[in-house]
């Protein structure tokens, strides 16, 4: 998947967190809702603005960040 399609760095948007675009809706927050147990269907349910694709582009953005971190490493 190329997330680019989706997620975007701004530094006037939330400190330059990446972020969905056309929302402030961050990674870092997509990913703490897995963690703390919502499942897809309860995140569409709660944030209409996103789409299965825009969750799947953070998994993968976070993905590929870990993956370069490991080569970096």
């Amino acid at each position: 998947m190329n997330y680019s399609h989706y997620i975007s760095i701004n530094p006037t948007i939330r400190f330059g967190k990446p972020c969905i675009i056309g929302t402030r809706i961050s990674v870092y927050d997509v990913l703490g809702w897995f963690a703390s147990g919502m499942t897809m269907v309860e995140i569409l349910e709660d944030f209409p603005q996103l789409s299965k694709e825009k969750i799947q582009a953070c998994l993968a953005f976070a993905a590929d960040r870990e993956h370069k971190f490991k080569i970096a490493s």
